[in-house]
């Protein structure tokens, strides 16, 4: 039995035969030609995430009975941070297109035909956390209304996964949240991109090229077998003819592979300043007559080497992890969130650092560096990603509770 797979696939017709893999080198040079550009515009273009499907990414999760990878977090992590060090908003599309196929595979198994059965190269965005907008049941499906901010790659994708609060009635017989009293209920739809609107409202600081805007959906119709609850998508479950993968929390392998943007982004930033303080005139080199740049050089350098130690380090317990041995997970879960916060902040303090010592010139609009600050404080900036929950979490686990 090998590390992914945890019972032998169902059956299911094999997919047509794709064309070859694009190379991820290949991938990464069109990527940092166009990272300008993208920062710039505010979206990726479509020959660049045509390559990121190509290269596999969205295919990386999604189950080998459709023709996907159904791979380990190690290999997305390492194959995310190297198109991070060329533009961190194509690694984070591209992690995102890889991990919205792993939630799409707890749909119900018709619901994912609709998706993968004609081939496993589909790009997926989402908006899960917070649930927006309302599902209420209809004949045969769900009827889904609402907006949703921060849908990153939405402009590129085939298919949306939408949370949505239950509208359900209560035990008296009056329509609300999943009744008065009780916790409401989020739901995951998945649309075809089709029945959604995309809104032009990404500007933010960092990650411009994301495209990470609103969608809109009104009154649309969701069959059944396109939805789950939110918590048994987030949960994973084991079961007949699931890869190791799809067994995990999300919070298990989801925060590494989100920060390898930032990782990418701290290596491009060191090599950027690295080019300055060893260039040519008009400056003088300052690693020949500045202690403190060489302070910042040696400390930046050991910082990025340091998170990306660490997430590699949480990567590798998510592959390994036993998802039936219930304690074992719950420390994992806690050591990922802690050790992958930890490694946030350290490319934080790297980056800042080299930014604060760069000179005057890597301040400039369209500079590699400070498009590499932006875009590591953008990530930083990620729920998921912050620390102080991180320790909350990692502290109940090591008591016990």
């Amino acid at each position: 039995m090998s590390a992914t797979d945890v019972l032998a696939p169902a059956p299911a017709p094999a997919p047509p035969a794709g064309p070859p893999p694009v190379p991820l080198a290949r991938v990464t040079a069109l990527a940092a030609a166009e990272a300008g550009t993208a920062d710039e515009t505010g979206r990726l273009s479509s020959a660049l995430t045509d390559a990121l499907t190509g290269a596999g990414f969205p295919r990386h999760f999604v189950p080998r009975r459709w023709g996907g990878t159904a791979g380990g977090y190690r290999e997305a992590v390492d194959r995310t941070a190297a198109l991070g060090a060329a533009c961190a908003s194509t690694a984070w599309c591209a992690g995102l297109y890889a991990a919205h196929g792993r939630f799409a595979a707890q749909l119900p198994e018709p619901g994912q035909r609709d998706l993968w059965g004609a081939g496993p190269d589909v790009r997926i965005a989402a908006g899960l956390t917070p649930p927006a907008g309302t599902a209420a049941p209809v004949d045969g499906g769900w009827r889904l209304d609402g907006e949703w901010s921060c849908v990153s790659g939405g402009e590129h994708a085939d298919w949306v996964l939408l949370a949505a609060v239950e509208q359900v009635p209560d035990p008296a017989g009056r329509p609300g949240e999943a009744g008065r009293g009780t916790p409401p209920v989020a739901r995951v739809c998945a649309l075809p991109v089709q029945d959604v609107t995309v809104l032009d409202t990404w500007d933010s600081t960092g990650l411009r090229g994301t495209g990470s805007n609103s969608v809109v959906v009104n009154g649309a119709w969701v069959p059944a077998r396109r939805t789950v609850p939110l918590a048994e998508l987030l949960a994973g479950r084991p079961g007949e003819g699931r890869a190791h993968c799809h067994t995990l929390p999300a919070m298990l392998g989801g925060p590494p592979l989100l920060a390898t943007a930032a990782l990418g982004a701290a290596r491009h930033a060191l090599a950027a300043w690295t080019d300055w303080a060893t260039g040519p005139a008009p400056h003088t080199a300052p690693l020949e007559t500045d202690a403190a740049a060489r302070y910042a050089l040696a400390r930046s350098a050991a910082e990025t080497n340091a998170a990306g130690l660490l997430l590699d380090a949480a990567a590798d317990r998510a592959d390994r992890t036993d998802p039936t041995d219930a304690p074992a997970l719950a420390q994992a879960v806690a050591a990922n969130r802690r050790d992958t916060a930890v490694a946030v902040e350290l490319l934080v303090t790297a980056v800042e650092r080299l930014f604060r010592t760069g000179g005057i010139h890597s301040r400039e609009r369209g500079g590699e560096l400070q498009r590499c600050w932006r875009d590591v404080h953008t990530v930083a900036a990620h729920g998921a990603l912050r620390l102080e929950p991180a320790a909350d979490a990692y502290a109940a686990a090591v008591a016990g509770r």
